[in-house]
């Protein structure tokens, strides 16, 4: 495992981080995590070098948490730093920022976190952020040994971003950040921004939800191939991180032990500046014909629809069908799926879209979905 510098902090941490967000689920229920695989790999990534475990409130529907705490028995709390996230959108009151902090160092079976993040941020959630005194409050957990560093995740404008990092002395902050999203949400901009203000960086969907793993169009390729056949999609996105000098840790959702290994593996050899000029140029123009129509990462927050509609998989799907030219085949999938699952069930309460830190218009897209593939189907 390689080690990075996180910001100016005096710590180094494991290029690679586990990202508990996407562990193994029994029949396809984020909710039903398979606990005995999850605890393993968790277990076999500390043992081959990871030190920092990210976990979060809402994460596999209030499970993920519950899981890392069992994981981190057995003298491996001592092996890592551990982050988990206050659940800004819940807290109503003053009292509530105890409240939900309490329950976590119940679930995690700790006494304290390493690195505390108010978690998905945005113009909405920073004024909460002012008005309950959140900032205050974790400066006193810091005092009292209950927190280490203080910082946030991010889902919003460069200009929220800027604003956010401005107004106080953060330990470091989380951002999406891939080679498709480098002008969006805090972006390269945001990234460098923090980095000279000594911020630490966390990474978080460097694979975009899995968008950047599976095989690109064969425009992408072609681009691909032209620079070095051997290197996988996943190993290109990872790299391309690693090369910079700003990215700390990079969080990977992994959801079985061969992309685990996988990860690793790759994480050992990275190094800044690893990869050429000319292999980011060509990087650049693959993201052009990668980009899908919508920009879903399948982070889950949207679920459970009350409905049972299954929003990030209907959205995959569509992707999977205009970028790759699969609209049949994408279909044919859409039609297998549960009845409920399917977009054509959204009763349109609205429930969902504050949930989406991409900010998508979940309701009128499903729509978009449905008629896609009805059109398709006809």
């Amino acid at each position: 495992m390689k080690y990075r510098k996180l910001g100016e902090l005096d710590l180094k941490v494991s290029a690679l981080g586990f990202g508990a967000m996407r562990l193994p689920v029994i029949d396809d229920d984020s909710a039903n995590i398979d606990q005995e695989k999850a605890v393993k790999m968790i277990r076999y990534g500390i043992d081959n070098g990871i030190n920092y475990v990210d976990t979060a409130w809402p994460y596999h529907q209030g499970e993920s948490e519950k899981v890392v705490g069992k994981a981190l028995k057995d003298g491996y709390r001592e092996k890592v730093y551990l982050a988990t996230k206050l659940p800004v959108w819940k807290c109503e009151t003053e009292a509530d920022l105890d409240k939900y902090f309490n329950q976590q160092l119940e679930k995690l079976q700790v006494e304290k976190i390493d690195f505390y993040l108010l978690h998905a941020l945005n113009k909405e959630r920073w004024q909460t952020v002012k008005d309950l005194n959140i900032i205050e409050w974790g400066e006193e957990k810091k005092k009292e040994g209950k927190i280490s560093y203080l910082g946030f995740s991010f889902h919003d404008s460069q200009q929220v971003f800027n604003k956010i990092i401005a107004a106080h002395n953060w330990d470091f902050c989380q951002i999406q950040y891939n080679y498709l999203d480098t002008e969006y949400q805090a972006g390269r901009s945001g990234l460098q921004k923090a980095y000279n203000k000594g911020i630490g960086i966390v990474i978080m969907e460097p694979i975009r939800g899995g968008w950047l793993a599976q095989e690109p169009p064969q425009s992408a390729k072609e681009l691909f191939e032209s620079e070095n056949p051997d290197r996988s999609p996943v190993e290109w996105a990872l790299h391309w991180l690693w090369s910079q000098k700003e990215p700390g840790v990079v969080l990977s959702g992994m959801s079985k032990l061969q992309q685990l290994k996988e990860n690793l593996k790759t994480a050992s050899e990275s190094e800044i500046g690893l990869l050429s000029d000319s292999e980011f140029e060509m990087m650049e123009k693959a993201a052009e014909e990668m980009r899908g129509p919508i920009t879903c990462t399948r982070c889950e927050y949207c679920l459970p629809c009350p409905e049972a509609v299954n929003i990030p998989e209907n959205f995959h799907l569509y992707n999977q069908a205009k970028l790759l030219d699969k609209g049949a085949e994408m279909a044919e999938k859409y039609l297998k799926m549960d009845a409920a699952a399917r977009a054509d069930n959204c009763v349109e309460c609205g429930q969902c879209e504050p949930q989406c830190p991409q900010s998508l218009q979940i309701i009128e897209l499903l729509k978009e979905v449905n008629e896609y593939f009805e059109s398709v189907t006809s």
